[in-house]
C-alpha cells in the first residue's frame, strides 16, 4: 500500500491543472496520490499529501460520489473501526476524458448562451 513515486514538480503541475479545471485541490491532491498506489490507507493520503484528516475523509467522499474509487474495509484484530482501504476504480486518463468530455460540455453551454444573449440583444 505504498506510494510508488515521489512528490514532484510534475506532481505540483498536476494539481494546479486540476485546480484550474474547476477541482477543489484537496480533491486533486487526493486523486493524483490514489492513482499512484495500487491500494492506500486514509492514513497514507493523510502523510503524502499533508491534508488533514477531515479534508482526507471529504475528498474520498466526493471522489466515490464521482465513482471514480472504491472502499473495501480492513478488519483490525480486536475492537475498533475498520481501516478503509481505497484505489481507483479507472485508470488516471479515463478520468482526465470523464472531465474532459464534462468541460466540454460546459465550453458548449456557455458558447449556446453567448450566441443566445447576443442574438436577443441584436434584436432590440
Amino acid at each position: 500500500m505504498e506510494r510508488t513515486k515521489s512528490h514532484n514538480q510534475q506532481d505540483e503541475r498536476t494539481i494546479e491543472l486540476f485546480a484550474e479545471l474547476g477541482m477543489p485541490k484537496n480533491l486533486a491532491k487526493t486523486l493524483l496520490y490514489v492513482s499512484q498506489c495500487d491500494e492506500c490507507r486514509s492514513v497514507d493520503i493523510e502523510q503524502a499529501t499533508r491534508l488533514r484528516q477531515p479534508e482526507v475523509s471529504v475528498a474520498m467522499q466526493q471522489l466515490m460520489d464521482k465513482g471514480w474509487i472504491k472502499k473495501r474495509d480492513l478488519k483490525k484484530k480486536g475492537k475498533g473501526r475498520p481501516i478503509h482501504i481505497y484505489k481507483l476504480t479507472h485508470p488516471l486518463q479515463n478520468i482526465i476524458k470523464n472531465l474532459e468530455e464534462e468541460k466540454t460540455k460546459e465550453i458548449d453551454t456557455i458558447r449556446n448562451d453567448l450566441t443566445e444573449l447576443k442574438e436577443i440583444v441584436e434584436s432590440r
